[in-house]
């Protein structure tokens, strides 16, 4: 099944054309939930970002001259073509990630509702026209494109990154190189393959696989790559904004986050409860805007603590659609989250439930973590401060609102903060407060809409945000434009 819908060999994607590393080289990737070898990828490197990066360049001029309108309507039609094989590029994402199909396809209609509405707004790149204070003058602002756009998208939800990053990259008139997360490049893969079948033109969007170090560093210190935006860990995004800050490129970071959910005393405790075990390990964890330090009201605290882990301990652990979530995406990852726990319960934390990698004979060929609940951790406490990007949420007592929103804000990351209660003086109070670019309430910590801006705080971010029309912000360039008349010659 996993060779009939991809090829045994992923290459890249460079002027419309699928071509191997130039020095030959490959690596495997491996089925995250078998632990079986799915297929080997293109390890790209210098001369390969090289190639990408002058074929976008080439393509880049005709591109933005092309009306905003009818680049909208190519990528309508890039989205069209997405919806209609939503099924097998779903298959796809499963495979490489190890989540359910049916997660997988939500996903894949996520990226979908994406490219259709970045598509729309080929009709409103909106300038602005105002007053000038000379007489005889004409002022306005026009968007332009930047030029060569470098995308790094990680491998959680490798569709909707891609969508989230690729759309509004070309609706601006950008053409892009897309360099794909080495745990997630089939679906990269596929979605280029997609792109080349329409009027898009050769070299507007190219695609490249390997490894973060060796495709990616040369992708940003690329001086032709005119705006660098990725979505990935906060050491990284530190380096990349190193990088490009020698060359003065734009950069957009979408980085981690350790994000707060506040179970108030007043609160539906059903409703939180479920909301805490998707916040937590949906994706398995795998979200940036995932709550991994719940926070709760002394008052309610051992009901509410003795709710969420008898719940823990049945969720179903596995990649198919009746399970609540799937593996991690690799071994080493695995094996990070485990030793960060071991040091926590080393350091005074009490593990209420998991802990550690399942090794009954359903799981231990794939890459799987127990869902994790600890209690007793301190807020200066690494695991408090560590993005770990798995199934591991830490508990915390406090006694009140005020000691719940100051503990929120002790972090240093500030993506998403979501509290439950029914005190509409609390509700306002926290989203007004709490330092994150996302407050929810009484719901969960994540759920981005296509015309929403989603972003950080702090060392979530640098300050932009995408989706949503903020989108186009990351991606175009505002020129004024100045019109002085001579009423003489009226």
């Amino acid at each position: 099944m996993e060779k009939a819908i991809f090829p045994a060999q992923i290459p890249n994607w460079i002027q419309g054309q699928e071509r191997p590393a130039l020095a030959g080289e490959m690596f495997d990737k491996l089925n995250p939930a078998t632990g079986r070898h799915l297929c080997r990828v293109a390890r790209s490197r210098a001369g390969d970002v090289l190639q990408a990066v002058r074929s976008a360049r080439e393509s880049q001029l005709v591109w933005a001259e092309t009306p905003p309108v009818i680049r909208g309507e190519i990528l309508h039609e890039i989205a069209e073509r997405l919806r209609k094989r939503r099924e097998e590029v779903a298959q796809i994402v499963a495979l490489e990630t190890g989540k359910s199909f049916k997660s997988a396809l939500a996903e894949t209609d996520g990226a979908v509702a994406l490219g259709f509405f970045m598509a729309g707004e080929g009709q409103r790149l909106y300038g602005r026209t105002t007053t000038s204070g000379i007489p005889n003058r004409y002022a306005m602002t026009v968007r332009q494109a930047i030029g060569v756009a470098g995308l790094i998208i990680p491998a959680n939800t490798p569709i909707a990154n891609v969508a989230w990053k690729v759309f509004p990259a070309l609706i601006c008139g950008n053409s892009a190189v897309l360099k794909a997360a080495e745990d997630s490049p089939v679906t990269a893969w596929v979605f280029g393959a997609i792109a080349q079948q329409g009027n898009l033109p050769a070299g507007v969007l190219n695609v490249v696989q390997g490894y973060g170090d060796e495709a990616g560093a040369p992708l940003v210190e690329n001086p032709d790559v005119g705006v660098i935006s990725f979505t990935g860990s906060t050491v990284v995004g530190r380096r990349i904004a190193a990088t490009a800050g020698e060359r003065l490129a734009k950069v957009s970071l979408e980085l981690g986050g350790k994000n707060p959910l506040v179970v108030c005393d007043d609160a539906d405790l059903e409703n939180a409860a479920k909301w805490v075990l998707l916040s937590a390990f949906s994706n398995s964890g795998q979200r940036c805007a995932s709550a991994s330090r719940i926070i709760v009201f002394d008052a309610i605290y051992n009901e509410f603590r003795d709710m969420i882990v008898e719940r823990a301990k049945k969720l179903k652990v596995g990649p198919e659609d009746d399970d609540d979530f799937g593996p991690v995406i690799n071994e080493d990852q695995l094996r990070n989250m485990v030793q960060c726990v071991e040091q926590a319960r080393q350091r005074g934390a009490n593990v209420l439930t998991g802990g550690r990698r399942l090794v009954d004979p359903e799981h231990r060929p794939g890459f799987y973590m127990a869902p994790t609940i600890l209690e007793d951790v301190k807020s200066d406490d690494e695991i408090s401060k560590t993005e770990l990007f798995g199934p591991i949420a830490c508990l915390y007592r406090v006694k009140d609102f005020g000691e719940a929103l100051a503990l929120a804000n002790d972090s240093p990351y500030g993506l998403t903060a979501c509290i439950h209660t029914r005190s509409l003086d609390r509700a306002m109070e926290f989203t007004r407060k709490v330092q994150a670019g996302v407050a929810v309430v009484n719901a969960g910590t994540y759920g981005s809409e296509p015309h929403m801006p989603f972003g950080g705080v702090k060392q979530s971010g640098n300050g932009w945000r995408e989706p949503g029309t903020e989108a186009l912000d990351v991606y175009s360039d505002l020129k004024d434009v100045y019109i002085s008349i001579d009423p003489d010659s009226l």
